[in-house]
């Protein structure tokens, strides 16, 4: 949810998007929620917690960065370096949409920007160590809104929070709930959301980073599927 409203909503905007992941080894359950009747873009439909990238988001601090093998992956196919702004995003939006928190114990330095003052009250700095990019796909053309949105898959084991208290969300997702996996695509979902899942079902007991990322790419002229496979720094 961002809280941008000057953006203009006819371009193609940088989002992000959390796939938590919970009892991944055992019996996997991914939280999702629903869209409002009236929202604008997707209504209706369960989705993961997500959404706009912001224009301070690139100067929120993180107690820890993201793991240096996604941030790479992120800068491919890419102008500039959204990593950071990307990984503050998907922490921000997980907060508003869920009220669960991804963060560190921590004291803010200076003044709290304005859609973090309810995170830093809880005692946190956000955290990006635990998020993996796991999925990259644009909004096809002719929606009323298009994202290029990365998905960020993060273990419910990470969560600095109660996974099961949902009490400091916003209105923006309704039905929050954790879902079997194996049940998850009998919701109302998203064809993106479904391409999703089955990736994320088919690699959900994994702990690292993906061997590549695919991206589904949709542009004016046509939809391409391509896999993002950077380089390890350290290799």
């Amino acid at each position: 949810m961002s809280s941008d409203q000057t953006i203009d909503k006819t371009a193609i905007r940088n989002a992000a998007t959390v796939i938590a992941l919970r009892d991944r080894h055992n019996d996997p359950h991914v939280l999702m929620g629903q869209r409002g009747s009236k929202a604008a873009f997707m209504p209706n439909k369960f989705v993961f917690p997500g959404g706009a990238v912001d224009a301070g988001d690139a100067y929120i601090p993180l107690a820890r960065p993201l793991p240096a093998l996604c941030a790479q992956r992120l800068t491919e196919d890419c102008t500039g370096d959204l990593s950071h702004a990307l990984a503050a995003a998907a922490i921000r939006e997980l907060w508003e949409e869920t009220g669960l928190l991804l963060g560190t114990p921590g004291e803010w330095s200076g003044e709290v920007p304005h859609d973090w003052k309810t995170f830093a009250a809880r005692g946190f700095l956000p955290s990006a160590h635990a998020l993996q990019f796991v999925f990259r796909a644009i909004t096809p053309p002719g929606r009323p809104r298009r994202f290029d949105a990365r998905f960020f898959l993060v273990d419910a084991d990470e969560l600095s929070s109660d996974p099961d208290d949902f009490s400091a969300a916003c209105e923006e997702l309704s039905h929050l709930q954790w879902v079997p996996l194996a049940k998850a695509r009998e919701f109302d979902l998203p064809f993106i959301t479904e391409v999703v899942l089955a990736e994320i079902t088919a690699r959900a007991a994994e702990v690292g980073p993906p061997t590549s990322v695919p991206f589904f790419r949709n542009d004016d002229e046509e939809s391409l599927f391509l896999r993002l496979a950077g380089q390890s720094p350290l290799a």
